[in-house]
């Protein structure tokens, strides 16, 4: 094939003159239809228009499917996948009367062959715990009928699902809150500080979640997450609401910050969480308290658009 300016002869698969840099031509893009101007469009190595958002009149709309963070397999025949980078989903193909538990309205979809049932879990003590450790009063159930169910639940903020497989009597201390479903198998309970006074100072980490086994469970945490192995009497300070989860050989503590300066201007508040090993731990990025501090600047504030934001609040009133 020659150039059709400068005569030179070109490589089969040129798309320009390497001598006068006139653009080659595809034979036949003009009339082989649309998947002639693909190749031409699209330069090597980049995706199919297959991959992308992009459907033409009247053709089937298809969507590229989220990632597939990771996926496996409970105890009791239930089958996972995690999907989504930054707002996860998992999803659950659940046997046929095998229970799966959550909080009320966890739920995201579920299939038509699905039974729910709400029911009050360990009576009026289990439902107290439940509270103080930020769940529902009331937990949800949902069995298969008849066959496989699906069912979804997704993360409520930007983080990490993570799935935990316990073993008999194997349990993990979490956040509160961060309980997402389980098999009907695992066991939910709170996990209190030893030293009460100091965990009222301590904040949100004064009441945990404690997760015990034997089954599958799942958690959200918090953007994302940074696993450390402690050995025996080796510490770690962080401020409480990156603690998102821990194995129980770990010694959970809160101390104050030291020295007259770093209490007044240090801007890391009074008080300080300390893990002390042996054991894992796993710390989270974006606590739930600190987004919502940080989203809170720019709200809107008794009608005033004070604070360097707009004022959402009067903009559509006359």
């Amino acid at each position: 094939m020659l150039c059709t300016k400068c005569g030179t002869e070109l490589a089969a698969n040129a798309r320009f003159c390497t001598t006068c840099g006139t653009p080659v031509s595809v034979p036949g893009a003009a009339s082989a239809g649309p998947e002639a101007y693909d190749r031409a469009f699209l330069s090597e190595g980049s995706q199919s228009m297959a991959d992308v958002y992009d459907n033409r009149p009247g053709e089937r709309i298809d969507l590229p499917p989220p990632p597939v963070i990771g996926a496996g397999q409970g105890q009791n025949g239930l089958r996972y996948q995690i999907v989504g980078s930054t707002m996860q989903a998992v999803a659950l193909e659940v046997p046929d009367g095998q229970t799966v538990m959550s909080e009320r309205g966890g739920m995201s979809w579920m299939s038509a062959n699905i039974e729910m049932q709400t029911n009050m879990q360990g009576g009026l003590g289990g439902a107290f715990k439940r509270m103080l450790s930020g769940e529902s009063l009331f937990m949800a159930e949902f069995t298969p009928r008849g066959g496989t169910g699906l069912i979804g639940f997704s993360a409520e903020l930007p983080g990490k699902i993570v799935p935990l497989n316990l073993g008999p009597g194997q349990s993990m201390i979490c956040q509160k809150d961060s309980f997402m479903c389980a098999e009907r198998s695992v066991s939910l309970d709170i996990h209190f500080r030893r030293k009460l006074g100091a965990g009222f100072f301590g904040g949100e980490g004064f009441i945990m979640q404690r997760i015990t086994g034997p089954g599958l469970a799942f958690v959200e945490l918090d953007g994302e997450v940074i696993e450390y192995t402690l050995e025996a009497g080796q510490m770690v300070k962080a401020d409480t609401g990156h603690v998102a989860m821990f194995e129980p050989t770990v010694d959970f503590d809160v101390e104050m910050v030291r020295g007259f300066r770093n209490v007044l201007f240090g801007g890391e508040g009074l008080f300080l969480t300390t893990l002390r090993g042996p054991g894992r731990i796993w710390l989270q990025t974006i606590p739930a308290f600190n987004l919502a501090r940080k989203l809170a600047q720019y709200m809107p504030s008794g009608g005033s658009s004070s604070g360097g934001g707009m004022d959402f609040g009067n903009l559509f009133t006359e």
